[in-house]
């Protein structure tokens, strides 16, 4: 039997991550959640993911600097990074692939294309 992806949801909207375990649960992932890159640091120092997915735009730490940090040790340093975002200048692409995002979804998402990234960077 496959082991369960297991995949960290960092956004400040509490709506955005119940739409997002929402999606991912019922496709068989694990989802744990973190309301902003404070709360996920923290989290990830003491739990194993799979998958990241944060949204850039949260107070205290946002995405840019979640991604930076967490590509900064070699424990995240390959870790899959997805950005789910309603921002999508070229702009704000370009500054999340140099922090070390893996990829881009812009929001609202489209749950099957959501699983279909997760299961593309997690494999």
């Amino acid at each position: 039997m496959d082991k369960t992806t297991r995949i960290l949801t960092v956004d400040d909207s509490a709506s955005m991550r119940a739409l997002l375990n929402h999606a991912l649960t019922s496709q068989g992932f694990d989802v744990a959640q973190a309301e902003d890159g404070e709360v996920a640091l923290e989290w990830l120092a003491l739990n194993e993911v799979d998958v990241v997915i944060t949204d850039i735009n949260m107070p205290r730490l946002d995405g840019f600097g979640l991604i930076e940090k967490l590509r900064q040790g070699n424990r995240h340093r390959d870790r899959p990074i997805l950005v789910l975002t309603t921002e999508s200048s070229e702009e704000k692409k370009a500054r999340a692939r140099q922090a070390g995002a893996t990829g881009w979804i812009v929001k609202p998402f489209d749950p099957e294309k959501l699983v279909a990234a997760v299961r593309r960077v997690s494999h």
